[in-house]
Order: structure tokens, then C-alpha cells, then sequence
């Protein structure tokens, strides 16, 4: 595709007027995407569509633009960051709309939660590996009964039946094909014909997909090789100022004092904004901003958390986790089969705060008038953007005006809105727009982290050394509470407990349950998934203590507890056949495996490493197998795969966050470490293919790499990894 349309909104923002877009010439297909109902699919003329949401007579989530030169508009409700998204739904429309790839345009979604929900997780939200699964039937849906009206339109036109005539390319056939019409000839024609309801319209037999399952070349490669893309911090606007920020080092303290004359003495500086918990200079340009910062020489009242440190947190977290929790999950009796058991584990898992350190550091651009607000900025989460600065600047909803872009990175971090909300705070001093620019070090010191869990396992044996009972308490942060409070209910955050209350084994008495702990001076927040990147490290370091308990192969002890779970069966099989699961290596190498259940997805992966007599990880290879039912764009689930993968290796290998006097003590990319290219390992993925409906593929190789690794590291060494990061030292040869 050439084109992109991006950052253009619906309505009130269209490169044409009002009065003409409801003039209207073309068809408007709109498309329900509530959750557990696809059935308000319509088809109307423009002026029809827009009056009706204007009155609220209905409220669809998206729509699919059909003009008079055939050119198809997608209004895209998921935002894209690199996963692939526009490309994905795409596909899933001209799929069953009859168009090639290279004929529709897409646009981003404004925020709307009536029109744009995603169902998944109940707002527009881009997260939770939700996307597609989001969007599977709706948009299918959408193309159908769009290709049929187009259909019927020309056949009406031809007097012959419909049922002779067939679509391709967007060009409707008669049935000796000397008849056709474009899309954009009957599109017109097509907008006045009665919709049939959404469920009356036959979707295609996967057999007959053309697109989907077939690798498909990015709509929107072309604009991020050629420069034209347009991330959040390119936003450039007339008169804008650039504010560069520096933030309280400690959560809750603010500006003590501030040197506004020196930072105003820096040629191109004007103005020195204090608001408490930040400051910003403002000033014609970056370099002269950051200049003036330096100038100003801040000192900080550290407040109530100045005495913040890990070790406390840590303690906080073992103490708490003493204590019982809410209950996910309590089959049988644990407690009573622990007791009985022929043999007994314990163990305790740590896994840290982590960063998200997206390669697009925060920004925000903000041009705040009297009756209205506009703001530039690349989120996950527009609608709980716009209603925080609605709250914030007292103006209505549709003065608040978010204009969404490309995102250069999210892993969660964009599903909140605290960089906006302080953009607004400062530009609430500035007369015309300015940029906030956050430095790197205030990206990774002033983040909202993935939660630091503190796990105590059990299990017991029979004689056999099969598992007789299986207890796990979580010990950790809920942002579920805090995020999404009506899906925490009696004390238990679903999302902590994902992947350890229903782990993919066959445990007959199992308890799991989840004790709150909100450690002093830290934000916590969704990562590249919350509770299976701790889970799953977790779940199968310990199954893999079982198999080593019970003197059997980890992939034949695993394989003997998922006779009851084909999905999961095969892709263990897979992975391990892939990777030559029981040949001879040296010494010191060793092979480790893991399997997942989680987004809707099966996943399994065999890391093989390296560990030197100093105790250095090099990890050679990853062998992912996957089944994430029927996945669209091949090409997409392997760079998802191999992204999420080395992702999540990093923070294994390296990510840790951790506090002293209140404060964040990594700072940047040398202390922060993000992987180096010479430590990327070879990472194969092999897809199983089926017709399930599609899972979620962006998180799900994050969550399980770590668990493939560590077991790896103790097949290599015999030494177990329990606290993650990878403490090298512990791993050096004594000999």
C-alpha cells in the first residue's frame, strides 16, 4: 500500500467540509464490536450514519468508508506500536470485503468507548494481546455484508440475481464476467439497498480465505523507511515551544528550590514552570531547554518516601506473603495431599520491578485555549486519556481533542496517561502549544513498573513422583485494583494470578492465592503482560523441580501431565522434536523447556545456553512452537515471537529496578541494559495451524522465555534460578 491516512479525525476533523460529508457520496459501513454480540453490522448513507451518531440512536465501535473512487477507509480502534495491527485488521476486512490489501487506507480511531470498545477488556484499549481477538469477527463481518450490498447494488443495476455475481479486487462480475462496476461506481447505490443483519450473513469457510493465513507485506513499512511516519514526538505545530521536564526523584516530594533566574538567562529559555511534583523550562528549543534545566539547579523535599529502599520492599513483600490471600483457585485439598505426600517441595520465586524503556521516551503535545484542549500524543488507552484531562481542565468532551500517532514502543507503559496529564499541568502556564519532552532518565526513573511478586510454592509427590498437590501464593502489587476496579473483587487481581491459577497441567488438588501488597514510593502498571511474565517463570521452573525430584526427563515428566490438554501437548512436542530435545551437548551447555497457556494462546520454547566458568549466560538458540488458533499474517506472529522473545530475554538476563533513599537507581541504557546485538540468540518459530479462533501472540513469547532459559542454565550447571535477574555469580564453576 502507498498510502497511509493517519492522524485524521472523524467528523469534525476531515480534510472536507461538514456540509459535504453529509452530502455523503459513498457507503459508511459501521460495525458493532460489543462484547458478546456482533449483530448491529448497517450499511447507510453518510448523512444517516452521522446523524445517528450524533443523536446516539446507535453507537457502533468503528467504521469502513466506501468513496466514490473505491478507495475503502478503516477507522482502526487499536493503535499501532510495532505489532502489526493495521496490517492484521486490514486483512480480516478485505478479506470478506473482496479488495486487495493495497486498497484500503486506515486511519486512527478518536477515542470513543461507544464506538471503538475493545471487548476483550471492556474500553478502547490497545493491550492485553487483545487486538485481534478483538476484531476477528466483527470486521469479517463488516467486509461481508459490505460486499454483499455492493453485490446486490449491481446486480439490482443489471436486473439479474445476485446470486450470479461475484466480487474481486473491489469490482463486481456478472456471472459471464463481460459485466462489471467498481466499488466506487456502486457505492452510492449500495448505501440506500436494506442491510441484512449481521448473523443472516454467510461468512467464507477458512478453505476459501485468499488473504488471511498468508503472509502480507506491512501497510505501514513504507512510511516508517521513507521517514513520512509520524510518532508522537515529531509533532511539530506553529509557535510551539519545546518544555523539557525534570520530576520529583522520590514519588510525593516536589521542587524546593528552583535557580528561575539562572534558567532564564539561557539564550532562547522563557519560562521556568514549577507545579510541585515537576519542573519545566521552556524555551524555542530542545538544546536550549535542557540547558536552562541544568541552570536551574533544582533541589528536591524528598517527602513522606525519601527512605524508600529494595531490601525494605523485599521484606514488606516475604512478611506479607506469609499471611493467606484471596483464593483464585482451590480444587480438592491441597493441605491434606501435601501431608500424605510420599515426597515434598518447597521453594520461594522473586521476580523484580521492571522498566518499560520504550525506544520513544514519553512526550506529550499540548495546546491548551479557553475553550478547548488539543493534545498530540501516541496512547494505548485515548478515552482514559481524554476523560483524565477532561477532569483536569473542566472543559466537555468534545473540546478535548486527542490526536492519536504511531507509537515508538508501548509494552503498557502508553496505557497511562501521567505524561499527558503533567504535558496539561505546564502547558496550563504557557500561552500557545508546547512539547513536552521527557530525557531518557526520567523515562526509566519516573516509569509506572511491572509489579515485584514474591512466590512460596509446594508440592507433593506420590512414589511414583507424579504431583499429588500443588499450592501457590502470589504476593505482589494489584494494578488491576487500580486500573480496572471493577474486576477486582474480594482482595484477588485475575490478572496476578493468570497463568498460575489455571497452569496447563493436570493438578489434582490445587490451591492458588493472591495476597495484595502496595509497596511505599512505587507506581506499578501493566508491562508486556503483568501476571503471566511472572507466572509462567514460576509455574514452570517448579514443574521442572518436580520432574528433577522425581528422576525423569523434564519433556516426558511434562508430557504425562497434559494428556487432558491436546493444544498444549502438541506444541511441547513440537518444540522439542524442533529442537533436538535429547541430543548430546558439552559441558556446560544444556537445554531447558517451558509451556504456557495465556492471551488465548499455546506457546513452547527450548533455549538452549551456554554458561562459562565464570558464570556468563549465553544463550545459542530459542525454538518457539506456537498455536494461536488461526493466525492472519504469518510474518507478523514470528516478528511478534521474535520481539517478545528477546523482550522478555532482556529482563531475564538483565532488567531490574530497584530503590535507595526513595529513589530509581538505574538511569539509562548503561545501567538499564537493554540486549546487545551480539547476545541476540537464533530464535526459530514454528506455527501450528488450525481453524480455533485467533489468540493473542504480543506477549505471550515475553511471558514464557525466562522459565526456557533458567531451566536450561540448571540442566547446564545444577544449579537452580529462582530470583530473576539471572545472578551470574551464583553460576560460576567451582572447579
Amino acid at each position: 500500500m502507498d498510502e497511509l491516512v493517519l492522524n485524521e479525525q472523524i467528523v469534525d476533523e476531515t480534510a472536507i467540509s461538514r456540509r459535504a460529508f453529509l452530502q455523503g457520496a459513498g457507503l459508511l459501513l459501521g460495525f458493532a464490536l460489543t462484547s458478546g454480540s456482533t449483530e448491529s453490522v448497517f450499511a447507510a448513507p453518510a448523512s444517516q450514519v452521522i446523524e445517528s451518531e450524533i443523536t446516539g440512536t446507535f453507537a457502533p465501535n468503528g467504521f469502513v468508508r466506501i468513496d466514490t473512487t473505491g478507495a475503502v477507509t478503516l477507522v482502526v480502534p487499536m493503535i499501532e506500536m510495532g505489532q502489526g495491527v493495521y496490517t492484521s485488521l486490514s486483512m480480516l476486512l478485505a478479506e470478506e470485503l473482496e479488495v486487495r490489501l493495497d486498497q484500503i487506507q486506515v486511519q486512527h480511531a478518536p477515542p470513543n468507548d461507544a464506538l471503538y470498545v475493545n471487548s476483550i477488556i471492556g474500553i478502547q484499549n490497545t493491550g492485553g494481546s487483545a487486538s485481534v481477538r478483538a476484531f476477528w469477527t466483527p470486521l469479517r463481518q463488516a467486509g461481508a455484508v459490505g460486499r454483499n450490498l455492493l453485490i446486490a447494488a449491481a446486480a439490482k443495476d443489471w436486473n439479474v440475481d445476485s446470486a450470479t455475481c461475484r466480487a474481486k479486487d473491489g469490482v463486481v462480475f456478472d456471472a459471464s464476467g463481460s459485466k462489471q462496476l467498481s466499488y466506487g461506481e456502486l457505492a452510492n447505490a449500495a448505501a440506500r439497498l436494506p442491510v441484512p443483519p449481521a448473523a443472516n450473513v454467510k461468512l467464507k469457510d477458512p478453505k476459501d480465505f485468499t488473504l488471511i493465513g498468508t503472509p502480507a507485506k506491512r501497510v505501514d513499512s513504507a512510511i516508517k523507511v521513507d521517514g513520512r511516519a509520524l510518532y508522537g514526538i515529531d509533532t511539530r505545530l506553529p509557535g510551539m515551544k519545546i518544555a523539557v521536564v525534570a520530576i520529583s526523584p522520590v514519588l510525593g516530594g516536589k521542587a524546593k528550590t528552583v535557580d528561575e533566574k539562572a534558567a532564564l538567562a539561557v539564550k532562547g529559555v522563557r519560562q521556568v514552570v514549577n507545579i510541585d511534583e515537576a519542573v519545566a523550562v521552556v524555551a524555542d528549543h530542545t538544546g536550549a531547554a535542557k540547558k536552562g534545566l541544568e541552570a536551574a539547579a533544582i533541589t528536591w523535599d524528598d517527602g513522606p518516601n525519601g527512605k524508600v529502599r529494595i531490601a525494605d520492599i523485599v521484606k514488606q513483600l516475604e512478611e506479607e506473603s506469609q499471611k493467606t490471600g484471596a483464593v483464585a483457585r482451590n480444587d480438592g485439598d491441597a493441605g491434606k495431599a501435601l501431608a500424605k505426600a510420599a515426597q515434598r517441595l518447597d521453594a520461594i520465586y522473586q521476580v523484580p520491578f521492571l522498566a518499560h524503556a520504550a525506544m520513544e521516551p514519553m512526550n506529550c503535545t499540548v495546546h491548551l485555549q479557553k475553550d478547548r484542549c488539543d493534545i498530540w500524543v501516541g496512547t494505548q488507552a485515548p478515552t482514559i486519556t481524554q476523560s483524565l484531562v477532561i477532569e483536569l481542565t473542566g472543559l466537555s468532551k468534545d473540546a478535548v481533542k486527542i490526536h492519536n500517532h504511531l507509537i515508538g514502543g508501548g509494552f503498557g507503559r502508553r496505557l497511562e496517561a501521567d505524561g499527558t496529564v503533567l504535558a496539561v499541568k505546564i502547558a496550563k502556564h504557557i500561552d500557545g502549544p508546547v512539547k513536552v519532552i521527557w530525557s531518557r532518565e526520567e523515562d526509566i526513573q519516573h516509569d509506572m513498573y511491572r509489579p515485584y511478586y514474591f512466590d512460596r510454592l509446594s508440592a507433593g509427590l506420590d512414589a511414583a513422583g507424579k504431583p499429588v498437590a500443588w499450592t501457590h501464593r502470589i504476593a505482589g502489587s494489584s494494578v488491576m485494583a487500580r486500573y480496572y476496579p471493577p474486576y477486582f473483587k474480594d482482595g484477588l487481581d485475575p490478572d496476578a494470578v493468570e497463568a498460575a491459577a489455571v497452569p496447563p497441567y493436570a493438578l489434582p488438588n490445587i490451591h492458588v492465592d493472591f495476597v495484595r501488597v502496595e509497596p511505599p514510593g512505587v507506581r506499578t502498571s501493566w508491562w508486556r503482560g503483568v501476571g503471566p511474565t511472572h507466572n509462567v517463570f514460576v509455574v514452570e521452573s517448579f514443574i521442572d523441580e518436580l520432574a528433577h525430584a522425581a528422576k525423569q526427563d523434564p519433556v516426558v515428566y511434562r508430557k504425562g501431565l497434559l494428556g487432558h490438554n491436546p493444544r498444549a501437548l502438541a506444541v511441547l512436542s513440537l518444540a522439542a522434536e524442533k529442537a533436538g530435545w535429547g541430543s548430546p551437548l558439552a559441558a556446560r551447555h544444556g537445554r531447558g523447556i517451558s509451556v504456557q497457556y495465556a492471551y488465548g494462546s499455546y506457546i513452547s520454547q527450548v533455549a538452549e545456553v551456554e554458561v562459562g566458568a565464570n558464570g556468563s549466560v549465553k544463550v545459542k538458540r530459542i525454538v518457539c512452537a506456537i498455536d494461536c488458533g488461526m493466525y492472519i499474517n504469518p510474518d507478523t506472529v514470528e516478528a511478534q515471537v521474535e520481539g517478545g522473545t528477546l523482550f522478555g530475554l532482556t529482563a531475564a538476563l538483565n532488567g531490574s529496578i530497584t530503590f535507595k533513599d526513595g529513589r530509581v537507581e538505574q538511569s539509562n541504557f548503561d545501567n538499564y541494559l537493554p540486549m546487545r546485538i551480539d547476545a541476540v540468540p537464533l530464535v526459530e518459530t514454528h506455527l501450528i495451524k488450525n481453524a480455533e479462533s485467533p489468540g493473542g501472540v504480543g506477549e505471550a513469547p515475553t511471558a514464557i522465555v525466562s522459565a526456557a532459559v533458567t531451566n536450561a542454565i540448571f540442566d547446564a550447571t545444577g544449579k537452580r534460578v529462582r530470583r530473576l535477574p539471572i545472578d551470574t555469580e551464583s553460576l560460576k564453576s567451582s572447579s
